[in-house]
This record gives C-alpha cells, structure tokens and sequence, in this order.
C-alpha cells in the first residue's frame, strides 16, 4: 500500500530546503578558488601578524640597525663578514605612452648615483614586452590581457626580480643613501600601513623562492575584484596580493619586511609623500582611484566584520538542522491517514 506520513507542505519545504543546500555546494565547489583567493586576501589584517618577529628585520634577530645610523651612505656592499646575495642591479620600469616626468627622472638618476659601481635597467614598452615573449612566453596572454597599465608594472616586477635579482624602485623614489646593507638578505620590502609590506621598493635574491610563489599565483588571482579599479589591482597584483601570499609561505622568515625601530614603526613606510631614512618619496602614484577609500574601508571592516559573518553562518545552519529535525519528529510522530492514501490511490487510478 502507497503510504506517505508527510503532508504535501512539509514534503515542498523539505525539497527547497534540499534543493537550496544541493545548488549551494555545486555552486562553492565551482567557486572555490575563488573564494579560497578572496578568502586570503580579505584575512590579510588577521594573518599578516603571525611570526612577524622572524621576518621584521631586527637587532635582536638580524643584527640590524634598521636606523641606517651605523652604516655608511655610500655602503654598496652587503658589510664585512656577510654574504652578498641581491646582485648589484637595480631596476626601473616606465610603460606606456606618457613620458616620463622631470621629477622621476631626477629621482632615477639619484638612485644611480648612489650605486655607481651596480648595473642599471630601464625598462620600457619594447624590451619588457620582449623579455616576458622570451622568457615568460606562457604568461605573455595574462600579461596583455590587463585592464590596467599599473598591473602590468606590478606583473613586471616580479618577472625581473626573479630572472636578474637585485633591487626595483618605482620611478618617484628619490635615493638618499646606498642600499647595500640590505644585499644580505634573501628578499626584502618596506612595511606597508596598515598591513603587508609595499611593492614600490623590493630586493631579491636570483630566483628567488618567495617571488616565485608571486609569479605562480598571478593568474589564479587575476580577477576584476569587486568591479572596481583599485581592488583589481591591488588584489590582482599589487600590495595586497604580495602580502597575502607572503602570508601562506611555509617559512616566512627568510623573506624579510623593513620596518623602523619600536618607537617609529612606520619609519621606512611608503605611503603618500614621505622621507625615510631611505628615500624621499615623491606619491605620484597617479593609479589610485576613489574607490580606493572603500577598500581600506573594507579591509578595516573586515576585522570586526568577519567574526559576524561567521556568527551568522553557524546560525543559520543551526537553523536549517533545527528545522529539518523538527520536521523528521513531526513525520515520526504524525500517524498515518490510511483513508486520505486509499482516496489518493483511487483518484490515481481514475485518472
């Protein structure tokens, strides 16, 4: 006999419940390198601080004067008793059609003159786009595919720094001194405010593990993120992006982060028109765009933000649990109408 103890309203919400919970896995398993991309990138503020004391050079750890107090201006080597291992090679880029302002130019020569001894490359829209044909070949679509001209300055970095080594400086950074100290170590950046590190200043050894790992994940993260220029970017290939693989490396004490002593922290920070001890930095950085504001807006939110989301994620399975449990009991409990089935079954007949 064709019985059924669930009403026909029960047995509707039971497939939507169903349905919805089936589609929603389908739809995450679909999404889940993007939501495992998104995932890293928006729990920068929380994952960034973990074994920072290994990767912020330091007396106590490195033996370093952040300070640059002990060290000589015109110090290109890496100092006695240590091994150089960035080349003595530094590096520009200037893409695109605009040409280059006085004030950049200024700013390289400064760079130049205080490395005489090193080697220099300027590169342009001819030979950049001819070493990535050459020696990226693979990654030349994603490379011209970018929306935006800054991006491919980004990608530029990292692809120079991987095959030559040696140091790259946006073109607004006027030198102040040599950068030699800093050869010692395998990789370096300037820290970034609030979090991460800054991409406008790099040193790394010749391929270099850390900027390999940079070089990797480019594409999976090539994203327009959020439909707005500066997420795209920043999260595509700039500052955000690097730090947040920086954050998912195993050992993250090798790929030092520069910051300034414990009663100046942000000392050697880059962001807007500043001096350090380092560079006068001119913040021409003529990309950032007004919604630039919504993602330090968002990455702020995040952190009282993501503890909600989790909050009502749990309850809402709890939720959908309670009710299905609910209904189970209902259908256990709910005797079986015999009559109303034998109808059923008869009018299925007739028809």
């Amino acid at each position: 006999m064709f019985t059924s103890r669930i009403s026909l309203p029960y047995r509707r919400l039971i497939l939507v419940l169903i349905s919805t919970s089936f589609l929603t896995i389908l739809l995450i398993l679909h999404l889940k390198n993007d939501i495992y991309s998104l995932w890293t990138l928006l729990s920068l503020p929380f994952s960034w601080p973990r074994g920072s004391e290994s990767f912020y050079i330091s007396r106590e750890v490195d033996e370093f004067d952040v300070s640059f107090a002990n060290y000589s201006e015109t110090e290109t080597s890496a100092g006695d008793n240590y091994t150089a291992r960035i080349p003595a090679l530094l590096h520009h880029i200037s893409l695109g059609p605009a040409p280059t302002r006085d004030s950049w130019a200024e700013a390289r020569q400064s760079c130049l003159d205080a490395h005489p001894d090193w080697q220099a490359i300027l590169w342009n829209d001819e030979n950049a786009g001819k070493f990535i044909a050459e020696r990226f070949a693979a990654f030349k679509p994603t490379w011209d595919s970018y929306r935006f001209l800054i991006q491919k300055v980004d990608a530029l970095r990292y692809l120079v720094l991987y095959e030559f080594g040696g140091v790259i400086l946006d073109m607004d950074l006027h030198c102040k001194r040599s950068l030699g100290p800093l050869r010692r170590f395998h990789f370096v950046a300037p820290a970034a405010f609030p979090t991460g590190f800054s991409i406008s200043f790099m040193m790394a050894e010749r391929h270099s593990e850390f900027v390999k790992q940079l070089i990797q994940n480019l594409k999976a993260y090539d994203r327009r993120w959020f439909y707005l220029p500066y997420p795209t970017i920043m999260f595509s290939t700039g500052g955000h992006f690097a730090s947040a693989i920086h954050t998912l490396q195993s050992n993250r004490s090798e790929f030092k982060v520069l910051t300034g002593p414990k009663n100046d922290f942000w000392q050697h920070s880059l962001n807007g028109p500043v001096s350090t001890p380092l560079f006068d930095h001119l913040g021409s950085a003529s990309w950032h765009s007004y919604d630039g504001r919504l993602l330090v807006l968002l990455v702020e939110c995040v952190k009282w933000m993501l503890p909600i989301l989790i909050i009502g994620v749990v309850c809402f399975l709890l939720l959908v649990t309670d009710r299905l449990s609910l209904l189970v009991r209902k259908w256990r409990l709910q005797p079986p109408n015999t009559e109303l089935e034998e109808k059923d079954l008869e009018d299925r007949w007739v028809r």
